[in-house]
């Protein structure tokens, strides 16, 4: 079920451009999915607040593959790469496979953090839906305001700050 996933940087703003050329101009025998990892959240705009998405790993494109050598090789055809992480010239490593499957219950099938629901107890926040449901350990901070968890993810080996969706409802 959980393929090597690879992530490629990218000169941030680029990612969508890139991710449209990989899977253009690679074989889909090679690359299985290629993907940009996305956090729906409330934004105010005149007033009201809607919901939209952002890109959740600024400057990066994951990629699905069995075929990692192909690969390789394929996406020197890219213009545009900055670097493939775990590149040392020679080789392209996969990202870890609790990594690769913590993105998937975070982002299901679509890859897109959806917003998460939930309330003040006290000083305890309770996530009551979405994707921080039993993850509030990752929450690092939160921005009531705003409507945004700050979450640390572990991705590439390290911890990585992002910002995900939350509605606190009310404070008990």
């Amino acid at each position: 079920m959980f393929e090597n996933w690879y992530a490629v940087q990218v000169r941030s703003g680029k990612e969508i451009e890139i991710m449209k050329a990989c899977c253009l101009l690679i074989d889909k025998k090679t690359l299985e999915e290629c993907f940009i990892p996305k956090c729906q959240r409330m934004k105010k705009f005149r007033g009201k607040w809607v919901n939209v998405e952002e890109i959740l790993f600024k400057g990066y494109v994951f990629m699905i593959s069995d075929h990692v050598d192909t690969l390789f090789n394929e996406l020197k055809k890219i213009p545009d790469l900055t670097k493939i992480l775990g590149n040392d010239g020679e080789n392209i490593y996969p990202i870890y496979k609790e990594e690769a499957m913590f993105l998937t219950r975070f982002g299901g099938e679509k890859h897109i953090v959806e917003v998460s629901s939930g309330y003040i107890e006290g000083d305890v926040i309770k996530v009551t839906d979405g994707p921080l449901v039993d993850q509030e350990g990752l929450i690092a901070k939160v921005d009531r305001h705003k409507r945004l968890a700050y979450v640390d993810v572990s991705l590439f080996g390290q911890v990585t700050r992002v910002q995900v969706g939350l509605e606190l409802i009310k404070r008990i």
